[in-house]
C-alpha cells in the first residue's frame, strides 16, 4: 500500500483528532495542509464535500478508499494498529458506549461551544450563559476523571472512561482545548482541576507537539 494522503488544517479540531489517532496507530501519512478558501483540485476530486480531514488510501490493487469524517479516520487508523488498545478490542460492549459519548459531545457540546466562542468574539451579552451551557459537559468530564482518584493531590493522570487512555480521550481533546482558550483567565481559575490536569497532560506531551507540526500550504507543485 502506498502512503496514505491526509488533507488537513492544522488548527481544525476534526483534523487534529484524526492526526492524533494516526499518530497513536503509528500510521505514516503524507499530510497536505490546505486553505479552505483555496481548496486544491486534488482534494475536491477526492471528496466533493471539501472539508477536512480527508484521508485517501490507495491499496495494492489500485483501488482507493476515501474517508471523509474525522471519527471514521480515527477508527480506520486504530483498526490498522492499536498498540495502546484505545478501542478496547477485548471488551466488545465498550466501543458502542464510547461512540455514543463522542457523538453526544460532537452534537451537543460542540453546538454550545460554537455559541460560546461567538459570544466572546463578538462581545455578546450572553457570554456567561453560553459558558454555563458548556460547563454542564465539562463537569461531566470532571466527574469521570475523578472516579477512582480520591487523592486530588496525586500527579497520576486519569482518563475519561477509566485509568487507561481510550478513543474518547483523543476524540474530545481538541474541543476541550478550544473551550479552554475562549476565556483563558477564567479557565485557569475554574473549578475543574481534573479536566485541567488531563488537558495539560496532552498539551505538554511529545505526541501533541508532533501532531501540531506546521506544514507549508500544499499545492500540486509541492
Amino acid at each position: 500500500m502506498t502512503q496514505p494522503i491526509l488533507y488537513s488544517l492544522r488548527n481544525c479540531p476534526y483534523a487534529m483528532r484524526a492526526r492524533i489517532a494516526l499518530f497513536k496507530a503509528n500510521q505514516s501519512v503524507a499530510v497536505r495542509e490546505v486553505k479552505l478558501n483555496n481548496k486544491p483540485a486534488e482534494m475536491l476530486k477526492a471528496s466533493a464535500k471539501g472539508t477536512v480531514p480527508i484521508l485517501v488510501v490507495e491499496n495494492d490493487l489500485k483501488s482507493t478508499l476515501i474517508i471523509e469524517e474525522s471519527l471514521e479516520v480515527m477508527l480506520w487508523a486504530l483498526a490498522q494498529s492499536d498498540p495502546n488498545d484505545l478501542l478496547r478490542k477485548d471488551e466488545p460492549m465498550v466501543l458502542p458506549s464510547m461512540l455514543s459519548l463522542i457523538a453526544r459531545f460532537d452534537d451537543e457540546f460542540k453546538t454550545h461551544l460554537n455559541a460560546y466562542k461567538c459570544a466572546k468574539r463578538y462581545k455578546e451579552n450572553n457570554l456567561i450563559e453560553c459558558r454555563q451551557a458548556c460547563e454542564v459537559y465539562i463537569q461531566e468530564l470532571e466527574d469521570c476523571l475523578s472516579v477512582g482518584t480520591a487523592d486530588n493531590q496525586t500527579n497520576k493522570t486519569s482518563y475519561i472512561i477509566s485509568d487507561q487512555e481510550s478513543l474518547v480521550d483523543i476524540a474530545l481533546l481538541p474541543f476541550i482545548r478550544q473551550f479552554a482558550k475562549v476565556e483563558r483567565q477564567w479557565y485557569q481559575q475554574s473549578p475543574y482541576p481534573k479536566v485541567k490536569q488531563w488537558l495539560n497532560h496532552y498539551l505538554q506531551s511529545v505526541m501533541f507537539t508532533k501532531v501540531m507540526t506546521k506544514f507549508d500550504v500544499w499545492n500540486s507543485t509541492n
